[in-house]
């Protein structure tokens, strides 16, 4: 199969999995970052065996655990209830950057962001990514409406750094394995932490947008 329908359709089936895994029930959330978790830290495991792990663990764990408390949401009933509203919105806003400062980086990218640890990282890449993802998290608000378009537009302002940085630190340790990929279980893509990298760093800076504001 030609490269990029590959990696076009694969990534619809990841989409698809992750919105629907996230949004139908606490069980299926809890499911899908159960098994989210496990994969990671599998790969995580891979990639620096014979290597110090605490770091990267904690790189992986932290985050995605942390994540738990994004789904539940005050009420005035006794008790929290579920609401992935604000898991989805930062799925749109880093699905967004990464598609964009992909696309961006193959067609304008010239000035390596950091060449030596990721090599197809540009600014350019970057900037168009940016650009769209204020844009969509702009029209987020008005479909979804859960967080105030000041607190959206500052969280759509950080997150293409933290994506960055998250992706940065992986391909590090990719490095120092000598490895392209993290695993292959997303055909064209790589592994789930390929693909998780984005948020690693993202919801702990998010975690603490949301309760400073």
């Amino acid at each position: 199969m030609n490269e990029k329908l590959k990696r076009a359709l694969s990534g619809a089936v990841y989409v698809a999995v992750m919105w629907f895994g996230t949004s139908y029930s606490e069980l299926t959330f809890n499911i899908l970052f159960g098994i989210i978790l496990m994969l990671c830290l599998f790969e995580i495991w891979k990639l620096r065996k014979g290597k110090t792990k605490l770091l990267a663990f904690t790189y992986v764990i932290i985050p995605l655990l942390l994540i738990q408390l994004f789904s539940m949401k005050d009420s005035d009933y006794p008790e929290r209830h579920f609401d992935p509203t604000l898991i989805l919105t930062m799925f749109i806003l880093t699905w967004t950057f990464d598609t964009f400062a992909y696309l961006f980086g193959i067609t304008f990218g010239k000035h390596k962001i950091m060449p030596s640890i990721s090599p197809k990282k540009t600014w350019e890449g970057f900037a168009g990514g940016f650009v769209f993802t204020l844009i969509a998290a702009f029209i987020t608000h008005q479909i979804l409406d859960q967080l105030d378009l000041r607190t959206l537009m500052i969280i759509s302002i950080v997150l293409p750094f933290t994506a960055t940085i998250g992706d940065f630190i992986e391909s590090y340790y990719k490095r120092e394995a000598d490895v392209k990929d993290s695993g292959n279980i997303i055909p064209g893509h790589g592994g789930m932490l390929d693909r998780m990298d984005a948020f690693l760093i993202t919801i702990p800076a998010i975690y603490i947008i949301i309760n400073l504001l």
